[in-house]
């Protein structure tokens, strides 16, 4: 890489936007910071904004912008706030943006880099959820490249043949099986949220740790995959694997399977979309398969976790229902950090409101929006009734 790629990060004091930043200080005549995002952290924005020389920095939640501003005083670096404001920071001119906003909350963002005809690093799986054929029509409009964070969909694309996708006959994304993976239904009943965020392999934020313990998680990646890479939905499968060494796998015509493997650290994947097309150095454990010694697989339990089967279904219907799924999924896990509903709780009512909102496919990212605040308040209505 020889001119620095000039980047921004949507979502910069999370945990993606820090495995990202680790990476670029790790090369800094690479990269070029030029706009960062948080959606409350002020202290910890306003510290990255200044270890990065960012051009700006912006702030989700408006009634912390005097706050922001008063922290960067006299540091040179714009502050802005708001959701137009981080909107603006997507848009930036820049080569690379970093969509590491946590939920729907991400959406308009990334639309927003996508209009400017910026390469987008997708770590925003609800984007695609909730408004994947909107995203995708833009992207192809704009000739805007969407490489994919997630280390499931990253290692998909290492391994898929681009040019000739005829080739393929299925995709296979890997599942850890997460914290309860050997648990009954009935031990699951009384999980606590201070253990549904222990993740055995992964370090992640409290929102994607609980889907990954609920295994939402694979579900909205099973419907971002099938947009990503534009395939049936027959031909997108899940397997447990434990040891989270393979990352996913891509199942060819002529029966090759190809696999990436890695050391679970988010690292990986980050710096394969930052270096894309090229390569980079990152300080992660290199992969030492004689002492890993075995790789397991088993097929996911779609009755100890229905989460699966909700979301597939959810993809093979299309239309809206994969936003109303992202939607209510978002304020059950909500409410269940909040203690308000019970784990097993999760999963039901998001098929309560499945079940009894129906609405047509969404044709602008308005609809889509419309569609996300409809099925929340369907959502609490089912939580009110569970709790009554």
């Amino acid at each position: 890489m020889s001119a620095r790629k000039r980047i921004s990060i949507l979502g910069a004091t999370g945990s993606v936007g820090q495995s990202t930043l680790d990476l670029v200080n790790r090369e800094p005549e690479a990269f070029e910071v030029i706009a960062l995002t948080a959606h409350r952290d002020v202290k910890g924005l306003a510290r990255t904004a200044r270890e990065n020389n960012a051009k700006l920095a912006v702030i989700g939640d408006p009634e912390l912008a005097g706050e922001l501003s008063e922290a960067l005083a006299g540091s040179g670096i714009e502050t802005a706030a708001g959701t137009e404001a981080i909107c603006d920071a997507a848009a930036m001119d820049a080569d690379f943006v970093m969509a590491a906003i946590v939920g729907a909350a991400g959406v308009r963002p990334v639309m927003a880099a996508i209009e400017a005809g910026t390469t987008v690093g997708l770590a925003n799986k609800e984007s695609l959820v909730s408004a994947g054929s909107l995203m995708l029509e833009a992207a192809r409009k704009r000739g805007v490249t969407i490489l994919p964070v997630d280390s499931e969909h990253n290692a998909i694309f290492q391994c898929f043949d681009h040019e000739r996708p005829g080739g393929i006959a299925s995709i296979i994304l890997t599942a850890s099986g997460g914290p309860f993976r050997e648990w009954t239904r009935e031990q699951m009943r009384d999980v606590t949220p201070e253990r549904a965020i222990q993740h055995p392999n992964w370090s992640m934020g409290a929102k994607i740790s609980i889907d990954s313990a609920t295994l939402m998680n694979k579900g909205l990646e099973l419907i971002e995959a099938r947009y990503l890479f534009d395939l049936p939905p027959d031909d997108c499968r899940i397997v447990v694997h434990p040891q989270s060494v393979i990352h996913s796998l891509v199942e060819y015509r002529d029966g090759s399977v190809l696999a990436q493997l890695g050391a679970p650290d988010m690292r990986i994947p980050i710096a394969h979309t930052l270096a894309w097309p090229e390569r980079m150095d990152t300080p992660c454990e290199r992969l030492n398969l004689a002492e890993i010694a075995r790789l397991d697989f088993e097929e996911p339990d779609a009755e100890r976790f229905p989460a699966i089967a909700l979301a597939r279904s959810a993809m093979e219907a299309g239309g809206a229902r994969p936003a109303i799924l992202n939607a209510t999924n978002e304020e059950a896990v909500a409410a269940f950090l909040a203690k308000r509903i019970g784990f097993l709780d999760i999963a039901e009512i998001v098929a309560r409101v499945l079940n009894g909102y129906a609405p047509d496919a969404p044709q602008t990212l308005d609809d889509v929006f419309a569609i996300d605040a409809e099925a929340r308040a369907h959502a609490q209505q089912q939580m009110e009734s569970l709790a009554a």
